[in-house]
């Protein structure tokens, strides 16, 4: 069930942020096989590219986490906060039928479901990139004005890789 025609996935992300009064910086790069990879090909450390996991609820519902490239979700921390006492990563398929994104496209902006947003709080008062919903494309955005455009909870949900 991914997008019919490419860059239909970058077109919605850019389509909310515009409805949600955000400016992003959509910047084409080659495919990179790491996260490591696309900081080194955009030029910023790991820490800046903010990965979007799409996390399950065992009720069958989700949320997006927000961690930075340099930590990974602490799940104590995240069940806590959520305050249930199961969560998981989906496979792909599941992740894309959830966000209608692709893994390694995925972002809350534009995501085919509106689930609740958990950015892990190191993220705040900097520039970050982020998937732009395509594959070949970061977005880079100011991550206060996104976690307030999403009405993200911003808490530590994360841990050092």
């Amino acid at each position: 069930m991914g997008d019919a025609a490419p860059g239909a996935g970058r077109d919605r992300f850019l389509a909310d942020a515009e409805a949600r009064g955000l400016q992003v910086e959509v910047v084409e790069r080659p495919a990179a096989k790491s996260l490591e990879e696309a900081a080194g090909i955009l030029g910023i450390p790991p820490s800046d590219i903010v990965k979007s996991l799409v996390v399950k609820h065992k009720d069958g519902s989700f949320l997006f986490a927000l961690i930075p490239g340099d930590r990974q979700i602490s799940w104590p921390k995240l069940r806590t906060l959520v305050g249930v006492n199961k969560l998981s990563l989906p496979p792909a398929d599941v992740a894309l039928d959830a966000t209608g994104y692709e893994r390694g496209t995925i972002t809350p902006l534009g995501s085919t479901n509106s689930w609740p947003v958990y950015a892990d709080a190191t993220i705040t008062g900097r520039r970050i990139s982020m998937g732009a919903g395509a594959h070949g494309y970061s977005a880079f955005v100011d991550a206060d004005a996104l976690t307030g455009a999403l009405g993200a909870v911003v808490a530590d949900i994360s841990d050092p890789a």
